[in-house]
């Protein structure tokens, strides 16, 4: 994981052409490992599972199917878009349809660094 400032600063290094574009970029980025493990709750995870077995057709059938609150599935699944682990794709008039985007999640830490890699597959 990379600070800000050292995000920051690598960007600029490569946009000045002192360093070559590095080849995870453009991918998810995560302050920390710990608040994407901090993220796949048990409940969380059961959410994922049901969106890659049911095909819900809106973020609303599958709050329904799920017996859960639609506001709260909606913000979960938000978050997990934001990470990276879930699109929400337009579907009928203003249903979002909930897509599963990484089945497995790997993370490198190096313990004598801060700079934990995370990757989606």
């Amino acid at each position: 994981m990379q600070t800000l400032q050292e995000l920051k600063a690598e960007m600029l290094a490569v946009a000045r052409g002192e360093r070559p574009v590095p080849a995870d970029a453009g991918g998810v980025s995560y302050e920390s490992a710990g608040a994407v493990l901090r993220l796949l709750t048990a409940e969380n995870r059961e959410l994922l599972a049901a969106i890659d077995q049911m095909h819900p057709e809106s973020v609303a059938a599958l709050a329904k199917q799920l017996h859960r609150a639609e506001p709260n599935v909606s913000r979960t699944l938000s978050k997990l878009e934001a990470c990276g682990l879930v699109r929400l794709r337009q579907g009928k008039g203003k249903a979002k349809i909930p897509e599963v985007l990484a089945r497995r999640i790997r993370v490198d830490i190096d313990v004598f660094n801060t700079h934990d890699r995370i990757s989606l597959a």
